[in-house]
């Protein structure tokens, strides 16, 4: 059995005092913050806080989940402290429609934050994966609990090629990243994420989430195929983004708004 004092040297734990102190309480970005070392999905978990009347702002990190998921109920799995794998507790106060806006911006923050510690360029692929070149780094599951809407986060670190789900997918080490310790990393998203929360969660919302989203987004101006819940399918020039943050697709018989979807983008 391998001894986990010599593994912490290559993928050491993260530090859930010094975290705290850094990101959580009064005059932070979070109100709370929890690290577990392990758990089947910490958005299962917030949600199930939430439904148990948890305030908005918490904060949950697994160092390693057995049962995370994605978009379309796909697993997200992997080795315990090669990636972040974390949850937020919100409980935003702004009109329906602009609910759809969460997961781009929690994906926008994500590439903010990382390309500035990690030094390399990322992009979006609508509506929440983020790339490096065409590969994904990392993703985004937003899910609504009532009047509450729990994100979740899984960011690929120090993931080797053999440990990922296949050659779509990437992780910082891979890429060759300025950074990549877990920490700052961690630290540096979650701040850029309460900060482009706070904006949106707003009276008038933040009017510059649109621009700022379409100029990170790989989507916009490439030939895609978007593949809808059940068998349908929709493949066209991925046009623009509306107010509600939905995909418009140039398809042969005219402009389709989607406003779920798998997208592949198509050579």
């Amino acid at each position: 059995m391998a001894d986990d004092r010599f593994e912490s040297l290559a993928r050491p734990p993260l530090a859930p005092a010094a975290l705290s102190r850094a990101l959580a309480g009064p005059d932070r970005p979070w109100r709370e913050l929890r690290v577990v070392g392990r758990t089947g999905s910490t958005n299962a978990d917030l949600a199930q806080a939430a439904l148990d009347g948890a305030a908005g702002g918490l904060v949950l990190i697994a160092e390693e989940q057995t049962a995370g998921r994605g978009r379309l109920d796909r697993s997200w799995t992997a080795p315990p402290r090669s990636g972040l794998t974390f949850s937020v507790l919100l409980r935003p106060d702004v009109p329906a429609a602009r609910l759809s806006w969460l997961p781009l911006l929690a994906g926008l923050a994500v590439a903010e934050a990382v390309g500035r510690i990690a030094e390399l360029e990322i992009t979006l692929k609508w509506p929440n994966d983020v790339l490096v070149g065409d590969r994904k780094l990392a993703g985004v599951l937003a899910e609504r609990v009532g009047g509450a809407v729990v994100v979740g986060i899984g960011l690929n670190v120090s993931t080797l090629p053999s440990e990922l789900p296949g050659p779509a997918a990437t992780s910082l080490a891979i890429e060759g990243a300025a950074c990549t310790d877990r920490d700052p990393v961690l630290r540096g998203v979650l701040r850029r994420l309460a900060e482009r929360v706070a904006r949106w969660d707003t009276p008038v919302g933040d009017p510059g989430l649109p621009a700022a989203y379409a100029d990170r987004c790989a989507t916009l101006g490439r030939t895609v195929r978007v593949e809808l819940p059940g068998v349908r399918s929709v493949e066209g020039t991925a046009q623009d983004l509306d107010d509600e943050g939905r995909l418009g697709v140039r398809t042969s018989t005219g402009l389709v708004r989607v406003g779920a979807g798998d997208v592949v983008h198509l050579r």
